[in-house]
């Protein structure tokens, strides 16, 4: 495809056309990613988010990748949602490291109906500390959806995994129709929407197409696309896959970008195991989003930060939010404008 058509808004991919971009020579997919990227993008900035566990272990589910699955033994310590107070002191030590979004997650296969309530309460709660707010929490029924996006849920994640030909690898306790119900529900109820996958778990360069075509041919791309790199975790099914080349990785996030340009593609989990080359490849491929390691909550000068110094070495600044209000909100600020303009003495009456 040339370059000039790198940006097209498209729901209609096909297998063929993703596998030719994939099959690109290397430094011409990273071209067509740039031009993409650039015509929607500040290509020096990157979104920053923290993502918290409030609720961690114990999932029914038996996805292969997961620490979180009570299937498979990991060691890791089950925990109970976390009280309000201390997911606000997190979401606080977060805004003021830099994050712009706050992130979190709950290890359920779906939520139960009567622990919406405690977890749209976080979502007030963050959203006034002036943090967008992003939830996984499972599979959300209609109504579900609706009561998040009351409490003003800004992002909806759901990933897709994998393709779906590969699906049934990896999971086999949820369908893949089940999946792409949930993200009809968040975006029936007015949710942005936060879906990706994850790569190096066996799969082929088919099935990572077969992957962003079906994100990029959902009737609206999603506003945030995590491609993850597999974290191999010693106790869960895929702890000695075989590590995916480097390249192919990056070719993951271009194709992203070139399929869904308004998208933000997050260079999400795997990231600890990259070194600095690696991320400012995947930053010319058209990344823009990262996830904040947790360390940076405890750390007093996140400059010192490894993400931070990486950043400041590529040029690359953190992507400042705009906040968007409604009618109401700008009708509010207009009359304040206003009051202060005729209290102003540098205004005349222009009637006399």
């Amino acid at each position: 495809m040339p370059a000039s058509h790198a940006t097209e808004i498209r729901n209609d991919w096909t297998r063929e056309e993703v596998l030719a971009l994939f099959k690109q020579p290397f430094n011409d997919l990273l071209f067509q990613a740039q031009v993409a990227h650039r015509q929607h993008f500040n290509a020096n900035e990157v979104q920053l988010s923290t993502l918290l566990s409030i609720k961690t272990g114990a999932c029914p589910e038996d996805c292969k990748y997961c620490p979180q699955s009570a299937r498979y033994d990991t060691g890791l310590e089950k925990e109970q949602l976390l009280a309000l107070e201390q997911v606000i002191e997190e979401a606080k030590a977060a805004r003021d490291s830099g994050a712009t979004r706050f992130c979190m997650g709950a290890a359920w296969r779906s939520p139960k109906d009567k622990d919406l309530p405690a977890v749209a309460e976080m979502v007030r709660q963050v959203k006034a500390l002036g943090m967008e707010t992003c939830m996984t929490l499972g599979m959300l029924k209609e109504e579900q959806a609706h009561m998040l996006a009351e409490a003003g849920l800004d992002y909806y994640n759901h990933n897709l995994d994998t393709s779906p030909e590969y699906y049934g690898e990896i999971i086999t306790t949820r369908t893949y129709q089940d999946r792409l119900n949930t993200l009809d529900n968040v975006r029936r109820a007015g949710m942005k929407v936060c879906a990706g996958g994850i790569v190096g778990m066996g799969e082929g360069e088919k099935d990572r197409a077969g992957l962003l075509m079906q994100l990029a041919n959902l009737p609206q791309h999603p506003e945030s696309v995590p491609i993850n790199m597999l974290v191999k975790v010693a106790g869960t099914p895929l702890d000695q896959q075989e590590d995916l080349d480097p390249f192919e990785f990056i070719r993951t996030i271009a194709v992203a970008r070139i399929l869904m340009p308004k998208s933000h593609v997050r260079l999400s989990a795997g990231r600890e195991e990259m070194n600095d080359q690696m991320q400012a490849l995947a930053f010319m491929a058209g990344a823009n989003s990262i996830f904040y390691c947790e360390k940076l909550l405890t750390t007093p000068n996140p400059k010192a930060n490894r993400d931070m110094e990486l950043l400041n070495r590529l040029g690359i600044k953190p992507e400042t939010r705009h906040v968007e209000r409604d009618s109401e909100e700008e009708e509010q600020a207009l009359r304040q404008a206003l009051a202060e303009a005729k209290s102003d003495h540098l205004f005349y009456n222009a009637a006399n």
